[in-house]
């Protein structure tokens, strides 16, 4: 994967692997179907993080708010990746879910997904609501359902913002500080 011109990576610096959680949110897939979870579980161990859960909930807030809570508490998650439900039909209701149990939204994410995801699918990324966040100190991160999306998103964002090597900043430095007071 050839570096992006946006991202500076200091070789000299340590990678450090998280731990990573991949949520599928969706009425129709399972363990067998889903392959955009799949995708992202790949390409996570692919480079060199951990693929440390995968769980299917329904397009349903309770039981999103419930995996994710639960990937929250857990000491074992560093991030959690949610793939689906963030378009904009009824039962799309992943951003609803996920926002209300952000601590802190991170805005510039919706904004570089979008200039990200343009560049791919053209006016077509305004149907998408990706949003990110962080709550009990988790990295919470919503994809939209599709494979092309959910590559997008950790070959373009996601992954050179978890890497501990990127520059000027990463988020994996600001892990340590995350639950501060």
């Amino acid at each position: 994967m050839k570096i992006p011109a946006s991202v500076q990576l200091d070789e000299h610096r340590a990678f450090v692997p998280v731990r990573i959680s991949v949520l599928t949110v969706s009425d129709t897939r399972d363990a067998e179907s889903d392959t955009s979870g799949a995708l992202l579980a790949q390409m996570i161990v692919r480079d060199g993080h951990i693929a440390a859960e995968r769980a299917w909930v329904r397009d349903d807030v309770d039981e999103i708010r419930a995996q994710t809570r639960a990937w929250i508490a857990s000491p074992d998650i560093d991030v959690v990746i949610a793939t689906g439900g963030t378009g904009l039909t009824g039962r799309d209701v992943t951003p609803e879910a996920m926002r209300a149990l952000f601590e802190r939204e991170m805005d510039g994410f919706a904004h570089v997904w979008h200039a990200t995801s343009f560049e791919s699918v053209g006016l077509s990324t305004l149907q998408s609501r990706a949003c990110a966040g962080v709550a009990g100190g988790t990295f919470i991160f919503a994809l939209p359902g599709s494979n092309g999306a959910c590559r997008d998103g950790w070959e373009k964002i996601v992954r050179w913002q978890l890497d501990s090597r990127a520059r000027p900043c990463n988020l994996v430095e600001l892990m340590p500080r995350l639950t501060e007071r």
